[in-house]
């Protein structure tokens, strides 16, 4: 009997762990951000100018701000504001240019090494360290990035906050640039389920575990969401990773919604053109009617 309760037991967990969320119903992206292993494990693969994981290819950084330098005259005299800007590798590259550079991220390890990066070559930033959806300013900026999709890890309620923030903090005349996953990628996307263990040192945790990965696909809402669930000896903990997929026009809807308009659209964030069979996408907007 008590191992049939055992059983019984087992079962009902890992029916709570493979269980299908509703979209966007939890949100733990500053748990990824903040815990001490995991953000000092994603703070390395910022650092890794080699690999396309938290950040973009160093080659391509460089090729993004040089292309956003010239399209939007991004120099001295121009403010910019990066948000969930990392380690600083884009906002670094802006300052060198002679702009004023903003950068916004609750990870506190990573705003750490932006800062102390910024002070060691006397670059004009300022580094946050806060969730950028509660940022507050008085000032205006002639360029406000959100890179690498960030966009679209955020739910419905939080990019119709988001977009009016961005409203608020554009100088007359300036842009927004942002990027997003298409429904090209979104169409790739099949739901799926696996484990497997770490002895140790994983990207989890430094001590070992056993990972459950659930991939569920909303085909309504157009959103996936990656539900990791951690077991170690002591606690077991549950990450979400949410994406949304796009369109032009559906992006295009929710900043006109915003009060904001799309000028342009681009393939990605260094002025590649648009290809409608791409996963991904960029566009640059500004208020309506300017």
């Amino acid at each position: 009997m008590p191992a049939k309760k055992n059983g019984n037991r087992l079962f009902a967990d890992l029916e709570r762990i493979h269980a299908r969320p509703k979209p966007f119903s939890v949100y733990t992206a500053r748990d990824l951000w903040t815990d001490p292993h995991t953000s000092a494990r994603m703070l390395a693969f910022h650092l890794d100018e080699n690999v396309d994981i938290s950040s973009r290819k160093g080659v391509f950084i460089d090729r993004s701000v040089d292309w956003m330098a010239e399209h939007f005259g991004i120099g001295a005299g121009k403010r910019v504001v990066d948000f969930g800007c990392g380690p600083g590798l884009y906002t670094r590259r802006l300052a060198q240019r002679g702009a004023a550079v903003t950068g916004i991220d609750f990870s506190a390890r990573s705003i750490a090494y932006a800062q102390e990066q910024a002070e060691g070559a006397g670059w004009d930033i300022r580094y946050l360290r806060q969730d950028y959806l509660a940022f507050r300013t008085k000032e205006t900026f002639d360029l406000v990035l959100m890179i690498m999709c960030d966009f679209c890890a955020l739910s419905p309620a939080q990019r119709k906050i988001l977009l009016r923030k961005f409203r608020s903090l554009l100088k007359p005349g300036g842009r927004i640039v942002l990027d997003a996953y298409s429904l090209t990628a979104f169409g790739k996307k099949t739901e799926s389920a696996g484990s497997e263990r770490s002895d140790g040192n994983g990207f989890w945790s430094s001590g070992p575990y056993y990972q459950f990965l659930a991939t569920f696909k909303y085909e309504k809402e157009k959103a996936t969401v990656d539900k990791y669930v951690i077991v170690e000896r002591t606690k077991t903990k549950t990450v979400y990773n949410w994406l949304q997929y796009f369109s032009v026009d559906a992006i295009t809807d929710e900043f006109r919604k915003a009060g904001l308009a799309v000028g342009e659209v681009f393939g990605d964030v260094a002025g590649k053109p648009f290809d409608p069979e791409a996963d991904e996408f960029a566009v640059a907007a500004g208020r309506s009617g300017e």
